[in-house]
């Protein structure tokens, strides 16, 4: 039973000296002020906020402002092109090419309109012969097959002649202009403003080509 006491007598006090350790002790003193008062307070100059530098837009100045440009051509190759470019390369101070499908005549053709069948267009032929006309063609395949082609020309008047004549004979001729799309090259090149540049004198010989004053690009 003493024993008993004893400890309850010692829990006793150790709970007693564990709540005076935890909110027994005095609050902590504030510190001192760091200056005397009516004393400005000091700062280091790395504590101090730096103001941020007013922007200024930087000037950016246009590289085409200071050039003129030229097209050159029409190349009919590729091949044609690119030697052009690689000889022009080295004196100016940007270059590109262009390609464009452009349009040629290849002369006027007069025929009779396709028939039916292929016995047709050889009915015709045989009907031109008997007539004395003998220069013509019946053509067997492709998007012109079973049309008696009667010749092809270089001036419109004279193949206009050939349908008149034709006609006055009974046959229905007809003209039509044979116009091939073709691809064309040209090559635009930058040169400083000022800048003295003859491209003949890096393309010589090549007086089927013009140069004419472009847009900058």
């Amino acid at each position: 039973m003493f024993l008993r006491l004893l400890f309850l007598l010692l829990l006793a006090l150790n709970l007693g000296a564990g709540a005076w350790l935890l909110f027994g002790r005095a609050p902590a003193r504030a510190l001192p002020p760091a200056t005397d008062p009516g004393v400005t307070e000091l700062r280091l100059l790395s504590e101090k906020t730096a103001k941020p530098a007013p922007h200024v837009p930087a000037a950016s100045a246009d590289p085409a402002a200071a050039e003129t440009c030229s097209t050159l051509g029409a190349f009919t190759t590729a091949a044609d092109m690119r030697a052009a470019m690689q000889a022009l390369s080295p004196h100016v101070a940007r270059i590109q090419y262009r390609e464009e499908q452009v349009s040629h005549s290849h002369g006027f053709w007069v025929y009779l309109p396709a028939t039916p069948d292929r016995e047709g267009a050889l009915d015709e032929a045989r009907k031109l012969a008997a007539k004395g006309i003998n220069d013509y063609y019946v053509v067997t395949a492709g998007d012109s097959q079973n049309t008696v082609s009667l010749g092809l020309f270089d001036n419109e008047l004279n193949a206009q002649n050939r349908v008149a004549a034709l006609k006055q004979l009974g046959f229905p001729a007809q003209v039509k202009q044979r116009i091939d799309t073709e691809p064309a090259y040209w090559v635009d090149y930058a040169v400083k403003q000022g800048q003295a540049f003859d491209w003949t004198a890096w393309l010589p010989g090549r007086s089927d080509l013009q140069a004419k004053s472009i847009d900058c690009f």
